[in-house]
């Protein structure tokens, strides 16, 4: 079965930066952050670098597991890779959707954006809002459908592109599915991608459920990347994980669900390979929906003829 690996980071540079300050390679996979904290950020199985994560790498990795493309999301926790994803959106166009990531507090955050879509010819842009590992650590909470944001989309509309947004979990202020709604509706040409099935938590089951059927939208779409880190301690072959996505797939449509696996991190928890195949071996799913949730839904969102 082909597979798009719809949630993928890669780092040429370990360069983050979010609430707990820069994020450096110290060296057996593991960073640290400015505050102190170390831990390991990437698998030490041999398949992974020691300091960073390069598009060779994945690749070498995607092919042992037939996948078959990878959407790159930028992520605030390894550093903006804009440089880099422009040279693997030229070198690896077939492979690869590498998207671009703007902070729209920056003093030249349009111009950014226009030179991305405009003249790099970039197709997503990925936004980690999240008030855990995005721009809410960095930045005073903001209204995620207020103008200055609105701006932005509206110039991905324009140029036929898709956005990508982190929002964290529900106990986060970035957590505003309200305003994920107003951007579906206020830019219908818009392709919008939740990033993590909005990061269910069991005792918040209720709410996640009532988030799905507010988003239940014809230009809204879920990637459903590190959902078996998420409901940790669930394991492989993560029965909890599949019930979850049983339950989105009945409300949104299996068709609104993009696998991907949310490597390199989330490869610290479990492999590559085991972040792959779980869900085939479920027995929740036909082979229609694998199918599409594996590939056809990614290829239609991220890879358009």
């Amino acid at each position: 079965m082909k597979k798009i690996d719809a949630h993928l980071h890669l780092a040429k540079v370990l360069a983050g930066y979010c609430r707990r300050g820069e994020l450096r390679a110290v060296g057996g996979g593991r960073a640290q952050w400015g505050n102190g904290d170390v831990f390991q950020l990437l698998p030490t199985t041999g398949e992974y670098g020691d300091e960073n994560f390069t598009a060779e790498q994945a690749l070498a990795i995607m092919d042992r597991n037939d996948v078959e493309r990878a959407v790159l999301m930028n992520g605030s926790m390894y550093g903006l890779q804009n440089i880099y994803h422009e040279e693997l959106l030229e070198k690896y166009p077939d492979r690869f959707c590498p998207s671009c990531e703007v902070d729209p507090f920056m003093t030249q955050h349009v111009e950014m954006l226009k030179r991305f879509f405009e003249e790099k010819h970039f197709h997503l842009l990925k936004i980690e809002v999240s008030s855990g590992g995005g721009l809410m650590g960095c930045h005073d909470p903001f209204d995620l459908s207020g103008d200055r944001m609105m701006e932005m989309y509206k110039i991905v509309e324009k140029n036929h592109g898709v956005v990508a947004l982190d929002v964290g979990d529900i106990y986060m202020e970035s957590h505003q599915t309200t305003a994920l709604f107003r951007i579906a509706d206020r830019c219908p040409d818009l392709k919008l991608v939740v990033c993590h099935l909005l990061a269910p938590a069991r005792e918040k089951r209720r709410e996640w459920l009532a988030e799905l059927e507010l988003l239940k939208q014809a230009n809204v779409w879920f990637d459903i990347a590190a959902i078996p880190k998420i409901l940790s301690p669930d394991v492989y072959p993560y029965p909890e994980a599949a019930d979850y996505l049983r339950t989105a797939a009945d409300i949104v449509g299996a068709d609104k669900l993009m696998w991907g696996t949310d490597a390199p991190y989330a490869a610290t928890q479990d492999s590559y390979e085991h972040l792959t195949d779980y869900l085939t071996k479920s027995d929740k799913f036909t082979q229609e929906e694998l199918e599409n949730i594996y590939y056809n839904n990614a290829k239609k969102v991220y890879f358009p003829e």
